[in-house]
Formats: C-alpha cells, sequence, structure tokens
C-alpha cells in the first residue's frame, strides 16, 4: 500500500485550524474522491522555502513580477509529484485517479476557468477587504502575522486596518456589496429547470461549489461562526450559503 499524498496547509493558528479558501478547496477535492491523504502544516512565513523543497512551480508573480508560491501544494508519493494550485491539483487527481469522482467533469474545463473569472468578478475586493483583516488578526504567530499583512497591503494597497474598520459605512458598504455579489451567485445555482439541485450541476458537487464553499469557510472561520456578521451570511438568500456547506460537510473533515 502506497504512502497517503500528503496536502500542504497553512494554519491559521498553533491548533492547525484550517482557514484559507484555496486550500479547502483541495481538502474538499480529497475528500470527496475519497484518496488517503495526510495534512502537513506549513507556516505562512515558510511557504516558499518549502514549496522550493517540494519542486513545486510558482502560481504567479508578485507586484514585482518576482515568481510568488502558494498553498495549497500536494505531494503524491505513488508517482513523486508535487503540484501547486487548487485548479491544477484538481485536474491532476481527475486525471491519476479516474476511478474517483471527476471534480471537474470532462468537457466542463472552460466552464470551470469562466466561473473563477465570474466569481471573482462579483465577490472581490468585498470579500478580500473584510475577510483579510479578519485573518490577520486570527493569525497567532508574529512573524507568520507581519509577513501576511506586508504581503496583501502589497498587493491591496493601504493599510489593511482602513480596508474595513469595525462600525464604519465602509464596512457596511462592503457587507452590502458582497451580499449583492452573492445574490448574483445564487442565480447561478438556480438557473434552468432544475431549481432544487444541491449544486451548480446537480446532486453532486464539483470544483466550482468547492471554490464558492472556500470563500465561505474563510468568512466562517475567520469571524467565528457565532459573530453576528456570519450569521447575517447563513441567513442571504434564503439560507442558501448556510446549506451549501451544510451539504457539503461530510467533505470538510481536516485529516492530520
Amino acid at each position: 500500500m502506497s504512502d497517503p499524498i500528503v496536502l500542504y496547509d497553512i494554519p491559521l493558528n498553533a491548533n492547525g485550524t484550517a482557514w484559507s479558501p484555496h486550500t479547502w478547496r483541495t481538502r474538499y477535492t480529497l475528500n470527496y474522491k475519497n484518496l488517503a491523504y495526510r495534512t502537513v502544516w506549513v507556516p505562512y512565513t515558510s511557504i516558499e522555502p518549502t514549496s522550493k523543497r517540494l519542486a513545486a512551480r510558482p502560481t504567479s508573480l508578485w507586484p514585482d513580477d518576482a515568481p510568488r508560491y502558494t498553498l495549497p501544494a500536494i505531494f503524491d508519493p505513488s508517482t513523486n509529484t508535487p503540484i501547486a494550485d487548487s485548479i491544477a491539483i484538481a485536474r491532476y487527481l481527475d486525471a491519476q485517479y479516474p476511478h474517483t469522482p471527476r471534480v471537474i467533469p470532462e468537457g466542463t474545463e472552460g466552464f470551470h476557468e469562466a466561473f473563477l473569472v465570474a466569481l471573482d468578478a462579483v465577490t472581490s475586493p468585498a470579500l478580500r477587504n473584510l475577510a483579510m483583516p479578519a485573518s490577520l488578526v486570527r493569525i497567532d504567530d508574529e512573524a507568520a502575522k507581519a509577513k501576511y499583512k506586508r504581503d496583501r497591503e502589497w498587493q491591496v494597497g493601504g493599510a489593511m486596518e482602513e480596508w474595513a474598520p469595525e462600525g464604519s459605512e465602509k464596512r457596511v458598504g462592503l457587507w452590502r456589496e458582497l451580499e449583492a455579489g452573492l445574490a448574483k451567485v445564487a442565480k447561478w445555482y438556480e438557473a434552468g429547470e432544475d431549481k432544487d439541485r444541491k449544486f451548480l450541476m446537480g446532486d453532486d458537487p464539483v470544483m466550482a461549489d468547492f471554490v464558492v464553499a472556500g470563500r465561505l469557510m474563510w468568512l466562517k472561520v475567520v469571524l467565528g461562526e457565532e459573530h453576528e456578521e456570519w450569521k447575517a451570511v447563513e441567513t442571504w438568500h434564503e439560507g442558501r450559503w448556510a446549506k451549501l456547506l451544510k451539504d457539503l460537510e461530510v467533505y470538510a473533515e481536516v485529516k492530520v
């Protein structure tokens, strides 16, 4: 029996809490496919050296055009293969393990590429400007906190403390913007004749569902499930987002 796949994830705190919307996509994927894996926690400050050690390729560029290394990444010992980026990981797992359910069904590759662009257009920057400062508060490693703040401010601009201050009209406006954006996403789920389906393509989830759920999990974890702002999100659009997370709960196990 081969060793399990290794999922490299970023801990929010010393308890190893999963929070990144991108790594959640891959966790959902691995659990849905019922593939044996284990999680290795990589501090935010160690993402680049860990990726280089694995020989996982950079996934994008920083504003100065330097290569940017990100998680999730996996290492599959059965093929001695490292891969970074949740979509690339999904494609690899679909191809390498064809006996498992596909998360990017054949013929939907273009749909998934377009979905990522469309989802970004209707939910960012509101989600980013709300969730990133909340993430910063919850990160309990001081070196990781400092680097996360520096990196995100470099990408976005301005001091993170000014993006969505508690009690401000600016914050209220961002929540309204996010609700309006998710209202558009809710209509995608309702499109067509089968309006009662659980997921975008029917009763079985696909990667696009994991992308949406990953963003919701990010908010839920960094705000806290009892936080009034998260409680409000759970009521939006007739409770669609709370139901989506509930329907995917069976695939949300954090295996360490």
